[in-house]
């Protein structure tokens, strides 16, 4: 059965229309964890949104606007965020080491319960190798420098990390055992790639050792969600 691995999955709601992501809400809600949403969605709906997907059956909200500001900003915009009970948000590593504490012990003001789940963004699944170094002007390998950052926002009192299937072993050997695994581009191996370069399918990323996996066209134009989830080795 779909549903055997459904707190693994987190559905990527890739859309600006609310009145689409309501009804993609309450068509998945029996197959998914999660749903993540971003700017998408945010910009013209405003925070509020995360209230409308909840009532329409979203148990968990991942909050996926990688926050990178400084220190004071985010911390600001972590409150707001946790004020509308989000279970999950993003940040990026690259915002250095007090933006990411000061995200933190703002997660901590909240109570136990309701506490936001904080895992940092590394290098996106958009991006190859030659971006990270001729574009981006960074010597290491991508793996080199996921696993770089992510060790600094550990150290900063994040929970997790985003990476992909093909970095997710190394970090769940390097990381602290508690460290949360996050992995988008999730596909099947049939599938197509659309803007990200490095992808896996459901078996391969938990064999990795991810905690969540992010699927959206794959999931969100399906007919059948649970073949779906068939073809992406989420099911047993």
């Amino acid at each position: 059965m779909g549903r055997r691995n459904k707190h693994r999955i987190i559905c990527a709601l890739d859309t600006g229309d609310l009145d689409v992501a309501l009804s993609t809400v309450r068509k998945l809600r029996e197959f998914c964890g999660a749903f993540k949403i971003g700017h998408a969605l945010t910009l013209p709906n405003g925070l509020e949104v995360i209230d409308r997907l909840q009532d329409a059956g979203a148990e968990r909200v991942f909050l996926d606007l990688k926050f990178h500001d400084i220190p004071s900003s985010v911390g600001i915009a972590v409150r707001e965020a946790a004020k509308h009970k989000v279970w999950m948000m993003t940040l990026h590593l690259s915002g250095g080491p007090a933006m990411l504490s000061a995200a933190a012990e703002e997660a901590k003001m909240v109570t136990v319960s309701d506490r936001p789940l904080l895992v940092g963004v590394s290098v996106l699944t958009s991006m190859d190798q030659k971006t990270l170094n001729d574009d981006l002007g960074v010597s290491r390998t991508i793996e080199e420098q996921m696993v770089h950052l992510s060790e600094l926002g550990m150290r900063a009192g994040i929970d997790g990390v985003v990476c992909s299937v093909h970095e997710a072993a190394a970090l769940r050997a390097t990381l602290p055992h508690q460290a949360v695994l996050v992995t988008p581009g999730i596909r099947a191996n049939h599938g197509e790639s659309h803007d990200q370069t490095r992808i896996g399918d459901g078996r391969d990323a938990i064999t990795a050792g991810a905690d969540y996996m992010v699927i959206g066209r794959a999931l969100t134009g399906a007919a059948d969600p649970e073949q779906a989830l068939n073809d992406l080795r989420l099911c047993d």
